[in-house]
């Protein structure tokens, strides 16, 4: 199967890593300084211990993803409708569009753009980039794929590649439980500058979390949406489970690039206006990446 990645990122990298080394025909596109360095000695996968030099196509152009049976939409939330618009006329017309995104609604917003069908995709992994054309995997990879007409098509290539996936019809639902552990945890560890483990730690920070939580629950709730009953000791277990991990958005303010927030907290609070459901925990926590993002500009 032909494989393009649209955002070479540290998602994107990785799962088009595994999949070109089980043997699928991969583009990844993305920026120059990734490109430049796959071209030059192929993609880094380090993982388990070990580095893997895999080879693999790579260009910055949306042209990448012509001819792809399978496109694996990887890019930051608020760039959703600009790169879908890119690559909207070198899609196959039968081409499946997987969103591996953050939040609940970018595979709605990237089929508006598109015109067809976009399947929704929960991603969980803990990855990083290490440098241009380095990916770096800290834990998991399992993903929870929407249905779809390959589906099963995609689930065989999935397996060989080494990647656990399944399709739900619940990939909403499952989307809407990764945005509650990501309002959670990626202002406050952006904010602190602390990974997981160390972060909850301090003094205050679960009772922050619980009231995110338990804001996040009654917006679900109020959408039409019921998280899992054991919604907040998932939150809550995770630090123990990646202790070293820092969030994406603590990674995004670092560099210096924009980060999702509108997309996670932001969303949180956007959707309790509409529905009359106070967030304010959820507000203070955009407020202060937002003027953290704006210290980084100027």
């Amino acid at each position: 199967m032909k494989v393009a990645v649209m955002g070479a990122g540290a998602i994107g990298c990785f799962y088009g890593g595994l999949l070109a080394r089980a043997g699928a025909a991969v583009t990844l596109v993305g920026r120059a300084q990734h490109v430049d360095a796959v071209r030059e000695r192929g993609l880094l996968v380090e993982m388990g211990g070990e580095t893997h030099v895999v080879p693999v196509g790579a260009t910055t152009s949306a042209n990448g993803v012509a001819g792809a049976e399978l496109v694996l939409f990887c890019v930051k939330s608020g760039d959703t409708e600009v790169v879908g618009a890119e690559m909207a006329p070198h899609l196959a017309h039968d081409a499946t569009i997987l969103s591996f995104q953050n939040g609940v609604d970018n595979a709605a917003r990237l089929g508006a753009v598109l015109g067809r069908l976009v399947v929704p995709v929960a991603v969980y992994v803990a990855t990083d980039m290490a440098g241009p054309g380095h990916v770096r995997h800290h834990g998991r990879g399992d993903l929870l794929i929407g249905p779809s007409a390959r589906g099963a098509e995609i689930l065989t290539l999935f397996a060989a590649a080494g990647i656990s996936a399944r399709v739900s019809e619940d990939a909403i639902g499952a989307l809407w439980g990764k945005l509650v552990v990501n309002c959670a945890y990626n202002a406050l560890s952006a904010l602190t500058r602390m990974p997981y483990g160390r972060m909850i730690r301090q003094d205050g920070v679960e009772a922050v979390m619980r009231d995110v939580v338990a804001e996040c629950r009654a917006v679900a709730a109020a959408s039409g949406v019921a998280l899992a009953p054991d919604i907040l000791d998932a939150v809550l277990g995770l630090a123990a489970m990646m202790p070293d991990q820092f969030s994406s958005t603590a990674q995004d303010l670092r560099r210096g690039k924009p980060t999702e927030i509108d997309h996670l907290n932001g969303f949180v609070v956007r959707r309790g206006a509409e529905l009359g459901v106070p967030t304010p925990a959820n507000r203070v926590l955009l407020t202060l990446v937002k003027a953290a993002e704006k210290a980084k500009e100027g």
